[in-house]
């Protein structure tokens, strides 16, 4: 072969290479799962540039919106099945560990769920009525399908108390281990997670794991602890992200980091929060990157999650999945949050469904192991 040749079978190899690169799900493999939050665009597979990513790179979903209460069941007499029965037709169909997000939560659920005929509370009994037939039937229909459900969703203060949500008001702080005996019931075999954000301050850690030593210490069949991972590009730092793995593994839980994303647009407000009330007005300096990313800040991006994911694979052994809260840029909800109408960039893939050079430092991480 003339040596013109091999240079062109080089780039020839160069270029299949560089379109093939490898895929998360196989570089984490034996490490932990790693997977996506889905919309009802992709799971009724009508995003042909989302679903090529999430079939090649996920072995995990969670859905973003298809089981939360106001859409599987907007009201009291009557389900709506279909969005979340694609969703886990989906999943099945490309081989993947499907978790149900989410079956008790203080937003997005109809009024009406609290109050009687009358437009009054209801006793606590009539709640729990509810929340049991509620919990019976989503996870009873797809018992043995998904794998694993967010039971109680961001039940804490930041300060680590307990949110005065209508489930404490009526029900008690009972109503978090009821929650779980329900879908213990209905479903024996699932993973059951008890999920939340900035779990990494130190106070709201702390009220975390007393609730969770509290339902160990009751029996609640608890399996694991979502950290949901809204980070931004300071926050939590290495220490406190190591910290807040330990803490939960002592308690012999596993870890799930469940919606991960790294906002590296400017703050508009103080603190971490990820309450999905907390939005605000932002100002002329909020939305820099109309434009696109600068490369500068693209490498600090993935220097970041090069950061994280060393963490994450350092304690392996505690840790069972990472799913990422959307697939592309373009789909993160922090495109509205706490602003509405930024442009963000906290994901591994372009708005072209390209990878970034985040991806590729996440890939890294996982060759140190193997």
């Amino acid at each position: 072969m003339s040596p013109k040749s091999i240079a062109i079978l080089g780039l020839l190899v160069c270029g299949v290479s560089h379109a093939q690169p490898a895929t998360l799900k196989d570089a984490f493999q034996g490490i932990f799962r790693i997977g996506a939050a889905v919309n009802q665009s992709q799971f009724d597979e009508k995003d042909a540039r989302g679903d090529s990513i999430i079939a090649a790179q996920f072995n995990t979903i969670s859905p973003e919106n298809a089981l939360k209460w106001e859409s599987i069941h907007p009201r009291l007499d009557s389900y709506n099945f279909d969005p979340a029965d694609h969703y886990v037709a989906f999943g099945e169909k490309n081989k993947m560990f499907i978790i149900g997000h989410c079956l008790v939560w203080h937003s997005q659920v109809p009024r009406s769920v609290f109050q009687d005929d009358k437009g009054a509370p209801l006793t606590r009994d009539a709640l729990l009525e509810r929340m049991h037939d509620h919990i019976r039937t989503v996870v009873g229909r797809y018992k043995g399908r998904i794998g694993g459900w967010d039971v109680v969703n961001e039940a804490l203060n930041e300060d680590g108390t307990m949110r005065k949500s209508q489930w404490l008001n009526i029900i008690g702080d009972d109503f978090i281990a009821k929650a779980f005996q329900f879908a213990h019931e209905a479903d024996p075999k699932a993973e059951l997670y008890y999920n939340d954000y900035s779990l990494e301050n130190e106070a709201k850690r702390k009220g975390a794991v007393e609730l969770i030593k509290k339902l160990k210490a009751q029996g609640v069949p608890i399996t694991a602890i979502g950290l949901q991972g809204h980070d931004k590009m300071d926050w939590p730092t290495a220490a406190q992200q190591a910290d807040t793995i330990e803490a939960f593994a002592a308690l012999g839980i596993k870890v799930n980091i469940t919606e991960l994303d790294v906002d590296v647009l400017p703050r508009t407000a103080p603190g971490n929060s990820a309450d999905v009330s907390a939005t605000s007005a932002g100002g002329s300096g909020s939305n820099p990157y109309t434009a696109g990313l600068p490369d500068a800040v693209q490498q600090a991006l993935a220097q970041r999650y090069a950061e994280l994911f060393k963490i994450f694979v350092k304690y392996r052994a505690s840790i069972t999945r990472i799913t990422f809260w959307g697939v592309t840029d373009g789909d993160s909800w922090l495109n509205g949050f706490p602003v509405r109408g930024r442009t963000n960039y906290p994901l591994l893939f372009d708005r072209e469904g390209k990878t970034k050079p985040a991806f590729t430092s996440v890939i890294s991480t996982a060759k140190e192991v193997k």
